[in-house]
């Protein structure tokens, strides 16, 4: 899970409130801070926190894949200028950047999220779409993803992380088989 290297150039610009919901669950948040405070492996970092191995891991790699650990050396490291680099490109900007490039779909996502986190699920199939395929890209295509892993996921956009998990697989932008999920739907970004 966890790749190696930093991952600085995918994650320049990345905006503070996304750094913010990647924080805003407590496990995620318990393992950056054992980081931080100088755990350098997962073994360390679980005994620091008390969390489960399978835990720990699932959080590291989302951590990393949000661009706030990497592997240096053989070791965790925090990405201590992805903090720095958000607080620069906000301080720059002035004005909040759009969550979608389509006007109409950015304010779809303003209306119905508040600090990376979804307020309500909205009535309108059209709107719903929208939010569940913002959701969507958190998961990376041809990757499987084991149940409990995806509910972490989903708890940084909404506590009911059932629902939106069955409102992402009736919308064919997940698919499960015998507790394993995948992404198969939803946008696709090309780099």
């Amino acid at each position: 899970m966890l790749r190696g290297g930093p991952r600085r150039d995918r994650f320049a610009g990345v905006k503070a409130d996304a750094l913010c919901g990647l924080l805003a669950e407590s496990d995620r948040l318990a393992v950056f801070a054992a980081v931080v405070l100088g755990a350098r492996s997962p073994g360390e970092v679980a005994q620091a926190t008390g969390l489960p191995g399978r835990t720990v891991v699932v959080a590291l790699g989302r951590l990393e894949q949000g661009g706030l650990l990497s592997v240096t050396d053989g070791g965790l490291r925090a990405a201590d200028h992805a903090f720095r680099d958000a607080v620069r490109a906000g301080a720059a900007d002035g004005s909040p950047a759009p969550l979608d490039p389509d006007p109409g779909r950015d304010t779809v996502l303003r209306t119905f999220l508040s600090d990376g986190r979804i307020t309500q699920l909205p009535a309108a199939h059209a709107k719903r779409r929208i939010i569940l395929e913002h959701v969507a890209v958190t998961f990376e295509p041809g990757v499987r993803y084991p149940e409990r892993a995806v509910d972490a996921l989903l708890r940084v956009f909404h506590d009911d992380y059932a629902t939106l998990r069955r409102s992402l697989i009736d919308e064919g932008l997940l698919t499960r088989d015998q507790g394993v999920y995948w992404r198969t739907g939803g946008p696709v970004e090309v780099e």
